[in-house]
């Protein structure tokens, strides 16, 4: 019987090992093994985010919402050029950038695969400024570059299999069909890539990479710290779900300030230059024609 167990569960782990594709993570170099196709992802992604926008409310504010989408097109048009100097412009075909500043009040932004940007406008009080925005968006904008929701996905699927052939293994192995369907039950995973929530490898990735395409974008990195000291300040309460896997507050802190000198290196501020128009003044001299009087005598 245990020889059962070892040949079922090492075909199981051949076949998860041999199904999907290698991606690697831009800017981290990081590779994973994604067994959903860009194409499925990109397809799901598409009519989970129409159906979000159906029942939400656009923003009545015409300057934020200006404001949103002129950050998250700075964001969009550095991370496009950084991934087609890089060996990634087969990436950029992935990508029709959206964003939209809708009316909720949570301390929330999201983006969906394909580059679906939603920021709620309870976030922008603690955002304070378009460089701490860009801060935001640059993490949303860098878990569908790094293609963090194909990953979670590959994760579930792996583990629906695995619970599968578990339960079958169980039942070889004499295990009771009560106790195999609890534990199918508890390992089986809903999936929604609106509520998806990411593994902390995966947010602190996010936070390295938003960093740096803020930095890109001509945002200054350095402001980034302040933000996240806000969002602490915040409390578990008041910050949406999107937080709750993430690191301590005091780590994510320390992580950021540990690359933000790599994050300067791609910092080039945006220089107003000031064109100053010279008007040709045209002097012209007046020429004083003097009469002569001709005074016959």
């Amino acid at each position: 019987m245990k020889k059962i167990q070892v040949i079922l569960l090492t075909l199981v782990t051949s076949i998860l090992v041999s199904c999907g594709t290698t991606s690697t993570v831009p800017i981290t170099g990081r590779k994973h093994r994604l067994s959903v196709s860009d194409e499925y992802v990109l397809s799901l992604s598409s009519q989970q985010y129409a159906q979000y926008m159906k029942s939400a409310k656009a923003s009545t504010n015409a300057t934020n919402t200006a404001m949103v989408k002129r950050v998250g097109q700075k964001l969009a048009t550095a991370v496009e050029t950084y991934l087609k100097g890089h060996g990634f412009a087969n990436e950029v075909n992935n990508f029709a950038w959206e964003f939209n500043l809708v009316q909720d009040n949570q301390v929330n932004a999201f983006c969906m695969p394909g580059g679906k940007i939603v920021v709620y406008e309870g976030i922008l009080p603690v955002t304070r400024d378009e460089a701490s925005l860009a801060i935001v968006l640059g993490h949303e904008i860098a878990h569908a570059v790094a293609k963090h929701s194909a990953e979670q996905m590959t994760k579930a699927s792996n583990s629906s299999t695995l619970v599968q052939i578990g339960g079958a293994l169980a039942s070889a192995v004499g295990v009771s069909q009560t106790a195999t369907e609890l534990g199918t039950a508890a390992l089986s995973q809903g999936l929604s890539l609106l509520n998806l929530k990411y593994s902390r490898d995966n947010e602190s990735e996010a936070d390295y990479m938003g960093l740096i395409f803020a930095a890109m974008a001509g945002y200054n990195p350095n402001v980034a710290v302040t933000f996240w000291q806000r969002m602490a300040a915040q409390g578990s309460s008041n910050v949406a779900t999107w937080m709750s896997s993430h690191p301590s507050d005091t780590k994510r802190i320390a992580d950021i300030q540990k690359h933000l000198p790599e994050a300067l290196t791609y910092y080039k501020p945006a220089v107003q230059t000031i064109t100053t128009t010279k008007k040709a003044t045209t002097s012209t001299k007046k020429k004083t024609a003097t009469t002569k009087k001709t005074t016959k005598r």
